[in-house]
């Protein structure tokens, strides 16, 4: 006989699910091994080595199977032949296992035991055969149910990432869900769950599967394997684990400006009807849209890390609140023109934030020139508007051309003068901001305030 290693299913549960055939290969066969002590029936592999530790080395999970199997090929060609103990059965979910069964260096018998499959359809009362019931991997939900609409049983479920993932991947969520965990033990719960508390009300562990019955087509995917991506970059890459929230801003600032120079670009192609060229400007706006999209997914693998909150929390809060700021859209109020929009917008806005005064909430860090402009556009908002000086012969304006000329030549007088200009604007709108807050300022002409609202009606108010 050669090198041979015999595995054994431990079973779903505990001891008493173990086979006839599971306890005598444990009886006879003295060296053993253990795939993970994690688990109800662990405990009957008694003088086991685990390979838990190999767990606990490796970066990524997928690093852990082969390493098992190189364990036990040389233990295998120390004593001749060994046990290998897994949970459930050998041949559903076990990824170690079909590497040891392909590896030609040792010869494999498989003792097979129960699987929570098989718990699983009789707590469901389900026929898996008539149902069309298909297993997937709650790790790989995104893309192994690409395309499926169910029925779906979702096993290795055994972490808040994974259920967040689950979660976010169909475009078009369930109902509700059955939470299976623990099954054949006496702790064990079969519950039914709003989808929307899936990542929420759910403690998951090693014994957790879900029961989907129909699914939309799962179009999500992408984020998902995206969020994979910046976890793998945060383990491995030196300089992503070493950033924060903080280190970030810099490149989120300035990917926001090329992003905002690829929009240009894309804008100046289609002014000249070049096929091409505008071709070139989408294809670049993706990829910077894309860089954006790198720095929030960032910035919420760096939450999930510390417990805070994840990509799925960033998606659920800015859903919910464009709802809440959309009443003409989702709650039947009626409106009459873009102007009522945006001041619906700010009225919420102000009893979502707590703000009382109509200066508040304005971002200090702003770019002086858009700080100056929210300021007058808040100010205008309650029929207060900024004296403007007549030198500067308003009539004499026609473009936006002229406006920048203007402001050029505003910069540069301020160069002259070795004055910094945005720090003047930002004095100057501040000091504005200040004198609104306080009591009313002079009023001129409503001009300003007939165009404040419609100027801003094709993006979120400040």
């Amino acid at each position: 006989m050669g090198d041979r290693v015999v595995v054994v299913g431990l079973g779903p549960a505990g001891a008493d699910l173990l086979t006839t055939a599971a306890l005598d290969a444990l009886e006879r066969i003295p060296v053993r091994y253990l795939r993970t002590v994690h688990h109800p029936g662990a405990h009957v592999v008694t003088g086991a080595v685990s390979c838990d530790d190999l767990y606990e080395r490796a970066v990524a999970l997928d690093e852990v199977y082969p390493a098992i199997v190189e364990r036990l090929v040389d233990a295998a060609r120390e004593h001749g032949e060994v046990l290998y103990a897994v949970p459930g059965s050998p041949v559903v979910a076990e990824r170690s296992v079909a590497l040891l069964v392909a590896d030609e260096r040792v010869e494999v018998e498989i003792v097979t035991g129960l699987s929570f499959l098989d718990l699983a359809w009789a707590r469901l009362g389900i026929d898996p055969l008539a149902a069309g019931a298909r297993l997937v991997d709650g790790r790989r939900f995104a893309t192994e149910a690409a395309g499926e609409r169910g029925p779906l049983l979702v096993a290795q479920c055994d972490t808040p990432a994974v259920l967040s993932e689950v979660k976010l991947a169909p475009a078009e969520a369930p109902a509700s869900v059955v939470v299976l965990q623990r099954l054949g033990l006496a702790d064990e719960a079969v519950v039914e769950l709003d989808w929307a508390d899936l990542d929420i009300a759910v403690v998951p562990d090693h014994l957790t599967s879900l029961w989907i019955p129909q699914l939309a087509a799962p179009v999500g995917a992408e984020l998902v394997r995206f969020t994979e991506l910046v976890r793998t970059l945060r383990e491995r890459c030196p300089w992503d684990r070493d950033q924060t929230h903080a280190s970030l801003t810099r490149y989120l600032l300035e990917e926001a400006y090329e992003l905002l120079d690829a929009i240009e670009a894309v804008d100046a192609a289609l002014a000249t009807d070049d096929g091409e060229a505008i071709d070139a400007g989408y294809e670049h706006l993706a990829e910077e849209l894309g860089d954006v999209l790198f720095q929030v997914f960032f910035h919420a693998v760096l939450g999930a890390e510390v417990g805070r909150f994840d990509v799925a929390d960033v998606a659920r809060g800015i859903h919910d609140k464009l709802v809440r700021r959309h009443p003409h859209v989702f709650a039947g109020v009626e409106v009459d023109g873009a102007d009522d929009i945006v001041r619906n917008w700010d009225r919420i806005k102000r009893q979502e934030e707590g703000r009382s005064g109509v200066m508040d909430g304005i971002p200090t860090h702003l770019p002086a020139l858009l700080y100056a402009h929210k300021v007058q556009r808040r100010a205008a908002s309650v029929a207060v508007e900024v004296v403007v000086p007549e030198t500067f012969h308003l009539d004499a304006l026609v473009t936006g051309e002229d406006l920048g000329a203007l402001l050029f030549s505003v910069v540069a007088a301020a160069r002259r003068l070795h004055l910094d200009p945005e720090a003047a604007l930002r004095t100057v709108a501040t000091r504005v901001r200040d004198e609104v807050a306080v009591g009313p300022a002079p009023v001129v002409d409503g001009s300003a305030a007939e165009g404040s609202a419609a100027e801003d009606s094709h993006a979120p108010p400040g």
